[in-house]
């Protein structure tokens, strides 16, 4: 019997490995890349046979890598905090209030999981225009803050009826404390687990998004990594140099990484606790 859970035992961890290997071959393989010179991409398999910087170079200059990255900062930030705000303001109530209404709002929320921005976006274009909006720099972050409240408020709902105790808001209640400031005093702050996955989640979407972006952003001095990353594709006349695609790919993603380094325990926890009950 032992032998024989030692052997599933291998075997799991044996399954677990590959599946991880195969997984992160397409990450090994752009980085390898990104580390060779233009003449030396023949063989992608053949890894980290070359080591130069200068891929990253050319790619952190052609992208203007620090006017993109902060056009990027800026609307991921501002999107990110809209939807921290308001989306916990709509699930506190439809955690707490049990009635049809709330249900029915619950369920509209979860309505929107299914239905993918992209297919508003013609409304929504005609309705910016009616309205005399221009296009540029902020007007993808209204698309960004519609679309990620769903996901948000589902989250945040079944954080609050698994993870927060109506005994703490009971007690603040019975000695004045409004809702407003029952919510942001002492519920808010019990809620960072959930707004870090929150942050995370819908960070990753939004820094990495391209389609909204094409369709509101025109100028070039307002354009974000990933439509600068446009600027290293290739036609027939001028192939694509893959070496420094693949490096701006990774200037691209290693903000993302960092960020996920330092915010990983909380986004587990935010997540595992937010599954409970929904």
């Amino acid at each position: 019997m032992n032998k024989c859970n030692a052997y599933k035992k291998i075997l799991v961890h044996s399954g677990i490995v590959l599946f991880l290997l195969i997984n992160l071959l397409p990450i090994i393989i752009v980085l390898s890349s990104s580390l060779r010179s233009a003449s030396n991409m023949t063989n992608p398999l053949n890894l980290f046979n070359e080591f130069t910087f200068e891929s990253y170079k050319t790619a952190f200059i052609r992208m203007r890598f620090g006017t993109a990255f902060m056009n990027s900062l800026i609307i991921t930030v501002i999107s990110v905090v809209a939807i921290v705000i308001i989306a916990p303001m709509a699930a506190y109530p439809l955690a707490r209030i049990n009635n049809k209404l709330s249900k029915f709002l619950y369920l509209f929320f979860l309505g929107g999981l299914v239905v993918p921005g992209q297919m508003a976006v013609l409304p929504v274009v005609q309705m910016i225009k009616s309205l005399r909006i221009p296009s540029g720099q902020y007007t993808p972050i209204i698309m960004f803050i519609t679309c990620s409240l769903p996901f948000s408020v589902f989250l945040y709902t079944g954080f609050i009826k698994s993870s927060v105790p109506q005994e703490v808001e009971e007690a603040a209640y019975l000695d004045g404390c409004g809702a407003f400031y029952r919510f942001w005093k002492i519920v808010f702050p019990l809620l960072l687990p959930a707004t870090v996955s929150v942050v995370i989640t819908q960070a990753i979407w939004i820094w990495n998004d391209y389609f909204f972006n094409m369709i509101f952003i025109t100028k070039s001095s307002q354009t974000p990594l990933p439509l600068a990353m446009l600027g290293f594709m290739g036609d027939k006349e001028n192939p694509t140099q893959w070496n420094t695609l693949f490096a701006a790919c990774v200037l691209c993603a290693l903000p993302l990484i960092a960020a996920f380094s330092v915010l990983q325990k909380y986004f587990m926890e935010g997540i595992a606790a937010g599954s409970v009950k929904g």
